[in-house]
């Protein structure tokens, strides 16, 4: 049985910054790409980011460009995103999730249906 737990999240002033940590345990063979999403209260769940398997590629939705680095660690069984000038509009529940699937594209990795395994999230909240 394959778990995800999120970390790193709370409460941070307007500006600053947070890492989330995401690490798996079970059994992870066959992990792809993996990806960060987010939800805030009364919104639908929105893509952040995401990391294919050898960390070649990395994609982005566009209001975190240039504030948020995602990164993995293989051998650690762990993804990480770094954010970097928070602002109040970040502020939301962040779940990590694993693809099973290795090299489809952004398009298709923006999109919840191209992730098989979820974690139970983090909330940020950034204050003003």
């Amino acid at each position: 049985q394959v778990q995800l737990v999120e970390s790193g999240g709370g409460l941070v002033q307007a500006g600053g910054s947070l890492r989330l940590s995401c690490v798996a345990s079970g059994r992870t063979s066959g992990f792809g790409t993996m990806g960060w999403f987010r939800q805030a209260p009364g919104k639908e769940r929105e893509f952040v980011a995401a990391i294919n398997w050898g960390a070649e590629s990395a994609y982005y939705t566009d209001s975190v460009k240039g504030r948020f680095t995602i990164s993995r660690d293989n051998a650690k069984k762990a993804m990480y995103l770094q954010m970097n000038s928070l602002k109040p509009e970040d502020t939301a529940v962040y779940e990590c999730a694993v693809s099973l699937t290795y090299y489809e594209g952004r398009d298709y990795y923006t999109q919840t249906s191209a992730y098989y395994y979820w974690g139970q999230g983090t909330q940020v909240t950034v204050s003003t």
